[in-house]
């Protein structure tokens, strides 16, 4: 089951919006996974652990209300891609497997759910169509590179720090960009 998180605009109303970023499946609508944002939402707690001091899934899951099993999947999820790494012990939890500013927003969607923009579960570059949407395959590209120049460009250092990178937070500070459609 895929759950997405709302973003609103700061200062605007409280109704629920469709989420900003897609991933193309099946050409379903775009969509951030719970599990995504989950995974996200982890690692930027760990790059705000003082010093990089482990931290425990119950801990994340607490701050971040986020389910602790399905935290605890996840985690083992970005352990495996090298994402986290784990200590056991008293001392024991979770911790980034480098430096936050080294790791993109990007790398951690990648752990959890793959490519970043997928078309009937392949890269956009190997689709192909006849006639006259013989140039569709661009359109996903031209998509999936746009998806790029923000996560790919976002470590979750900046995030957990405040210190979005300018071209972000100009994209984000565009009234179009709050708009549904």
């Amino acid at each position: 089951m895929t759950d997405t998180r709302r973003f609103l605009p700061p200062g605007h109303c409280t109704r629920p919006r469709r989420p900003l970023l897609h991933h193309f499946d099946q050409n379903a609508p775009v969509r951030i996974s719970a599990k995504a944002d989950y995974a996200v939402r982890a690692a930027i707690e760990l790059a705000a652990s003082p010093e990089g001091r482990p931290v425990n899934a119950e801990r994340i899951a607490t701050a971040q209300g986020i389910p602790v099993n399905f935290l605890e999947n996840i985690l083992g999820e970005l352990r495996h891609a090298g994402i986290v790494r784990s200590q056991r012990g008293a001392e024991g939890g979770f911790r980034l497997a480098r430096a936050a500013d080294r790791i993109s927003i990007a790398d951690v969607i990648r752990a959890v759910e793959g490519p970043l923009a997928t078309v009937r579960g392949g890269p956009p570059e190997e689709s192909s169509y006849p006639g006259p949407a013989a140039d569709l395959p661009r359109v996903w590209i031209a998509v999936r590179k746009s998806l790029r120049s923000v996560v790919e460009r976002v470590t979750v250092a900046d995030v957990a720090g405040g210190r979005l990178p300018r071209a972000v937070v100009k994209l984000s500070e565009d009234p179009e960009a709050w708009v549904t459609r």
